[in-house]
C-alpha cells in the first residue's frame, strides 16, 4: 500500500511504501548563509521524519544539491553536527541550479519508517 502525506497538486511531502519514507526536497529560505539554510532544511527534515514515523537514525539515503560546490565545507559542518554518530546514511552531494536564485541548498531524504 502507498500512503501519501501532505498531498498537493504537484507533489506530496511524504510518500510511504513498504516501510520506506520518501521525503520531498527541503530547502532553507531563512538567512543568507549556506549554514543557516542547511540548518533550516534539516529542521524541516526532522519534522517530516517524525510525521512519517521515522527519525534521523533511520535515514537510508541523503541527496544534497548545492547551488555552488564552494559551499561544500560550510554545509558539511552543519550536517556533521546534526547527523547521529554511527548512523551515517548513503549520501551524495552535487551542484545544481536550484529553483530560485536565493536558494543555496536542497536536501532529499529516504528513510526507513514504521
Amino acid at each position: 500500500m502507498i500512503e501519501r502525506i501532505d498531498v498537493g497538486t504537484r507533489m506530496s511531502k511524504i510518500v510511504k511504501h513498504n516501510g520506506v519514507a520518501y521525503l520531498c526536497g527541503q530547502v532553507g529560505t531563512r538567512g543568507e548563509s549556506v549554514a543557516d539554510q542547511t540548518a533550516e532544511c534539516l529542521r524541516k527534515v526532522e519534522t517530516l521524519l517524525e510525521k512519517a514515523g521515522s527519525g534521523k537514525e533511520q535515514i537510508l539515503q541523503a541527496i544534497i544539491w548545492l547551488a555552488d560546490m564552494a559551499d561544500f565545507d560550510e554545509m558539511n559542518a552543519v550536517w556533521d553536527a546534526w547527523a547521529p554518530e554511527g548512523h551515517a546514511p548513503a549520501r551524495a552531494c552535487g551542484e545544481a541550479k536550484l529553483a530560485s536564485p536565493e536558494l543555496a541548498v536542497e536536501i532529499i531524504i529516504t528513510a526507513a519508517c514504521e
